[in-house]
C-alpha cells in the first residue's frame, strides 16, 4: 500500500492525512477560511516529521477536485501536482461530492450542498463512493426533491480525510485524473469590449 497523502482545500478547512504503509492514519485539520496557500506545506511537512516520513517514502497522492471554492481549489490540486510531480509518484483526483459521501453506511446516500444564489451541488450514491448521478447543479427545492426517499442527506462541506486517504489507496491512478470539477462556471470571465478582432 505504501505511504499516501490525501489532501483537501475545497471547504474552509485545510485537512490533510498521512495513510502509512501498517493502515494507521494520522490527520492534520486547520480551520481556516483563507490562507491555505500559506500553511498547506508547512502542515504536510509537520504531519510527515510527526510520522517519521518524508517526501520521499510517499507513493501516492489524494487531492478532492471539487465543486468548492476556486481559490482553494487551485491551492490543493496545484499543491498535490507539484508534490507528485516532484516525487514521480501518481496523484489522484477524487470529486468532492464522492469524497463526503465515504463514511456513509452502504445505504443510499445523497450530498446536497449549498452553493450559494437558490442553488445547490446535487449527487447520489446508492452506497460510499458508488454514484446513481451525475454531479449536478440544480435550483434547491429542485435538489432536495430529488433525495431518494429513505437516503441519508449530506449537507456537510467537510470531508473526512481519513476515509478519503483510505479510498484513494486502492484506485486506479490512471482513472481519476487530478482534474478541477467545477460544475459551475467561473465567476470571472473574460473581456470582449476591447478586444480587436483578428483578421
Amino acid at each position: 500500500m505504501g505511504t499516501i497523502l490525501a489532501i483537501d482545500t475545497v471547504a474552509p478547512r485545510l485537512q490533510l492525512a498521512l495513510l502509512r504503509a501498517d493502515g494507521t492514519v494520522d490527520t492534520s485539520v486547520d480551520e481556516i477560511a483563507q490562507g491555505h496557500a500559506e500553511l498547506i506545506f508547512p502542515r504536510i511537512e509537520a504531519l510527515l516529521a510527526r510520522n517519521g516520513v518524508g517526501y520521499p517514502d510517499l507513493t501516492r497522492i489524494a487531492v478532492t477536485t471539487g465543486p468548492g471554492s476556486f481559490t482553494g481549489l487551485r491551492i490543493g490540486l496545484s499543491a498535490a501536482r507539484g508534490l507528485g510531480l516532484a516525487r514521480n509518484v501518481p496523484v489522484l483526483g477524487i470529486p468532492s461530492l464522492l469524497a463526503l459521501s465515504l463514511p456513509a453506511q452502504c445505504t443510499p446516500v445523497a450530498v446536497l450542498l449549498d452553493a450559494r444564489r437558490d442553488e445547490a451541488y446535487f449527487q447520489s450514491f446508492s452506497g460510499p463512493g458508488i454514484s446513481i448521478s451525475p454531479p449536478q447543479l440544480l435550483a434547491m427545492d429542485e435538489a432536495r426533491r430529488r433525495v431518494p426517499l429513505g437516503a441519508t442527506l449530506l449537507t456537510s462541506p467537510f470531508v473526512d480525510i481519513a476515509a478519503l486517504a483510505r479510498f484513494a489507496s486502492g484506485l486506479d491512478p490512471a482513472a481519476w485524473p487530478p482534474e478541477a470539477a467545477y460544475i459551475r462556471d467561473a465567476d470571472a470571465k473574460p473581456q470582449t469590449k476591447f478586444r480587436v478582432a483578428r483578421q
